[in-house]
């Protein structure tokens, strides 16, 4: 899809972006109210690139297996290689190439849905494009919303890009193994993000080691 940016003066462009935002809010509402009936939770995790968000679902999918259903929705711009990371981990999985697009919109999640299929109940995680702009703009019609960062990014990142930090139900700080050998301050960055959202959940956990992800386990049986 493509995605218009307002220009100052611009009323063409800043008309075109509405329009495109309104349909996809309808979009969405519809996603919202079919995920509700079949009591499907879908969680729409965000981050920049590399912040592990695949290496978070591999582990997410292999601790839950038995206990609910999860499938996931992946999206990327190009190449099916985090979808086939997923299928090796036991989930079934609908790969979305965006192309040139920076972010999944309530028309690829619905075609999505349709595809996937999800069993009534289930958990549905969707891993957006990496990127910290754009998707905070698209509801997909999730029950939630997570933002994920890791310590090897800086500590600033919530007031650098305030209006995905604003959106979010939770922010997970991964890779807190590396925590010694960076520099990142874990209370500042809370801080930090709660300064835009102060009712924000913040977890801290390592995808990696498995420190921390019983919080995170607690928090999405809590979305039902």
């Amino acid at each position: 899809m493509a995605h218009t940016h307002p220009h100052p003066h611009d009323g063409e462009t800043v008309t075109l972006e509405q329009r495109v935002l309104a349909k996809n809010e309808d979009l969405a509402a519809a996603n919202r109210a079919w995920l509700t009936e079949q009591g499907i939770v879908a969680v729409n995790m965000m981050s920049s690139p590399g912040a592990g968000k695949t290496t978070l679902l591999e582990r997410t999918i292999r601790d839950l297996a038995g206990r609910r259903p999860v499938s996931v929705v992946e999206g990327d711009q190009e190449t099916t290689l985090d979808a086939d990371r997923i299928k090796r981990a036991g989930s079934t999985v609908v790969q979305v190439n965006t192309g040139a697009g920076c972010h999944l919109d309530a028309g690829m999640m619905r075609d999505a849905l349709t595809t996937l299929a999800p069993a009534a109940g289930s958990l549905v995680l969707v891993e957006n494009v990496g990127n910290l702009v754009c998707p905070a703009l698209f509801d997909l019609g999730e029950r939630s919303r997570v933002v994920i960062i890791s310590v090897t990014e800086g500590t600033d990142k919530p007031l650098k890009y305030p209006y995905m930090f604003a959106a979010a139900d939770l922010v997970i700080v991964n890779k807190i193994d590396l925590l010694p050998y960076v520099d990142f301050d874990v209370a500042r960055c809370e801080e930090y993000a709660r300064s835009v959202n102060p009712g924000l959940t913040m977890l801290s956990l390592s995808a990696t080691t498995g420190e921390g992800m019983r919080s995170w386990y607690d928090w999405v049986a809590e979305q039902y």
